[in-house]
């Protein structure tokens, strides 16, 4: 339902073989909550193949959107709940009247030099927006590369957004710009300031342990945790907990590196998670998903159902009264973690009301933790519509 500013959001979800007609029947259902008003921004997520790329281009004609965005999906979440594997198509629509929207196409090639993407906005046209939506080809574009250099080329701006994930192989996804599909590279849409949005990562851990400072390390092997040999620290930190949590331990053991060095305390959202990789018990070492410097303050981390619920609801309690919201949650939560794939959006609707949230399950997941824009695994990244 529209409001006296005019916003307006939607959602809707369909399942079933015919995809072009789940398409049409989702989005039907999202222009619903829209209460007559025609589209700013449409978003199609589209599970099943391989008539995929038609169902986003079907959505995107039905809507008449002013900029439009899709990707194809592991699983899809729309109407209060998620579906994964079954063709299904899941739209979210909002009326955002006076809010610019520049939509683009990223696409990268192999040079002399490495790998160069062109597409990115100009600074200038950066500078004008307030956040952007990114939904990439983990195949065929470099984006933990890309996300790195956001800094330096979009300064200042929050992405938000995932990878797609509804194939195992390349030139299998499809993403949706404007009525247009692609089988590569990355699209998206920045939304002007004043589009009123909320960004939340939530990592979903829960610390074990003690921050403690790197005093050893090589790339990315941790070899020093407080003067002492890391493995060392992790065995006594590990020993000290309960049994069920030490077997929690074996199969969701992250590290938690901190974002401000200078910070009193860190508490929830003060650190970015990467995943343990390995473990060396004869050189005392633990590998990391991500290079930590000497000097810098980590804290191992625990991922499990139960605190990665309880993370993303602490987050969400903490938003202002929201409209709408996007979802993009990893493929690795849904029924891998949770009893039903409807978990994450089902925390969104408990905190916020039953407001329209649309999304899916990610790849991989886009969105900024400490001011920097980064690739997450297992969280759950949500755009937020005041």
């Amino acid at each position: 339902m529209s409001s006296a500013d005019g916003r307006a959001f939607g959602d809707g979800l369909a399942v079933g073989p015919d995809l072009e007609g789940a398409a049409e029947v989702a989005t039907t259902q999202a222009l619903a909550g829209l209460d007559g008003a025609v589209p700013d921004l449409l978003l199609v997520f589209v599970t099943g193949a391989p008539e995929a790329g038609a169902a986003a281009r079907r959505a995107a004609a039905v809507a008449g959107a002013r900029a439009s965005l899709g990707v194809t999906a592991h699983g899809v979440i729309g109407d209060g709940r998620g579906v994964e594997r079954d063709p299904s198509v899941a739209v979210f629509a909002a009326a955002l009247p006076g809010i610019s929207l520049q939509t683009f196409r990223l696409e990268s090639r192999q040079t002399t030099d490495g790998v160069a993407v062109s597409g990115t906005p100009s600074a200038a046209v950066a500078a004008g927006a307030e956040v952007g939506i990114l939904l990439a080809d983990p195949f065929s574009f470099p984006i933990a590369g890309y996300l790195e250099r956001t800094a330096e080329l979009l300064p200042g701006l929050p992405l938000m957004g995932g990878l797609a994930s509804g194939a195992g192989g390349p030139g299998r996804n499809r993403l949706l710009v404007d009525g247009e599909v692609v089988d590569s590279g990355a699209v998206g849409v920045l939304l002007g300031r004043g589009a009123g949005t909320r960004t939340v990562v939530s990592q979903g851990c829960r610390p074990i342990g003690p921050p403690m400072v790197v005093t050893a390390a090589e790339g990315n092997m941790l070899r020093g945790l407080a003067g002492e040999p890391a493995f060392a620290r992790l065995g006594a930190i590990v020993s000290a907990l309960p049994p069920e949590e030490q077997e929690q331990v074996t199969t969701g053991l992250h590290v938690g590196v901190a974002l401000d060095e200078y910070a009193d305390e860190h508490g929830r959202g003060d650190f970015l998670v990467r995943g343990v990789l390995g473990i060396d018990p004869v050189e005392g070492a633990v590998a990391v998903g991500e290079v930590v410097e000497v000097g810098r303050t980590v804290r191992f981390q625990v991922r499990d159902a139960a605190g990665a619920g309880e993370d993303l609801a602490a987050l969400v309690a903490e938003l202002p009264p929201v409209r709408g919201a996007i979802l993009f949650s990893c493929n690795g939560r849904g029924t891998t973690m949770f009893p039903d794939a409807g978990h994450d959006v089902g925390v969104l609707r408990a905190g916020l009301g039953a407001v329209p949230v649309g999304g899916f399950f990610a790849g991989g997941e886009i969105g900024p933790v400490g001011g920097r824009n980064n690739l997450h695994s297992f969280t759950a990244s949500v755009l937020a519509f005041e």
